[in-house]
């Protein structure tokens, strides 16, 4: 956890998504961690670079894993996230891979496309993840911000909703007492990844590791933070 603002009970949670989809994600992951404010990253086990991004994470033990449940790719294959069974068995199987790839449960869960905020799914996930205790991106437990952005409509791209001006202004006006997380998808645009939101990437990247961010935290009396950290301080004390 920063030692800035140690006083602050406002803390930011950074999570980068779609770890393990490409090479060029995971660096751009890995990057905005080393070099910039990211803290978390959700893996989605069903990524074709999964294993590497598993393998990344290792060597980065400060970078906060959670599970990106996929159903549905960048390819929207079919998937009834109505079917209660069908949801129950695949976020099993998903854990499940996750135990395999990373060696531990993950510090949080969210999903590729929102598939869990589904009113029929969510109620199913919470309770898979009930035993667990982690944070299901939705539940209330960390405010959620998706604002940092550059597609607001389907395949139109406007980056200045991910320029720097664009991430103060969610820190300073979209942050408020406890624990909020801005989603983020920094990455490389990489020969075999195809989709419709990827040099995008590049330009998250670049705001993330752009040195004015951190200044802005310290001035808004923001805690940087990891899902890790919210087991620590908020985890102990629900188990307590």
């Amino acid at each position: 956890m920063s030692p800035r603002s140690a006083h602050s009970n406002r803390y930011v949670i950074f999570n980068a998504d779609d770890f393990g989809a490409s090479t060029g994600i995971n660096r751009g992951i890995i990057e905005a961690h080393t070099e910039g404010v990211v803290t978390s990253a959700s893996l989605l086990v069903t990524g074709a670079k999964c294993s590497e991004a598993a393998a990344m994470a290792r060597e980065h033990p400060n970078l906060a894993v959670g599970l990106h449940w996929d159903v549905w790719g960048e390819d929207e294959r079919e998937f009834d996230v109505g079917d209660e069974g069908a949801v129950r068995t695949d976020v099993l199987r998903q854990l499940d891979e996750f135990d395999r790839l990373m060696g531990t449960a993950p510090t949080h869960v969210d999903s590729h496309k929102h598939a869990h905020l589904d009113e029929r799914a969510f109620p199913v996930v919470q309770e898979v993840l009930e035993p667990l205790g982690v944070p299901l991106r939705g539940d209330g437990a960390v405010a959620f911000v998706g604002g940092f952005y550059a597609q607001w409509e389907w395949q139109v791209t406007e980056l200045g909703h991910v320029s720097v001006d664009a991430l103060q202004a969610i820190l300073r006006d979209e942050t408020a007492d406890g624990w909020t997380e801005i989603s983020c998808h920094p990455g490389y645009r990489w020969p075999d990844f195809s989709s419709v939101y990827h040099a995008e990437r590049e330009a998250e990247l670049a705001t993330l590791t752009d040195p004015a961010v951190p200044r802005t935290l310290e001035e808004c009396d923001l805690r940087l933070a990891s899902y890790a950290d919210w087991a620590a301080v908020v985890g102990s004390r629900t188990c307590a």
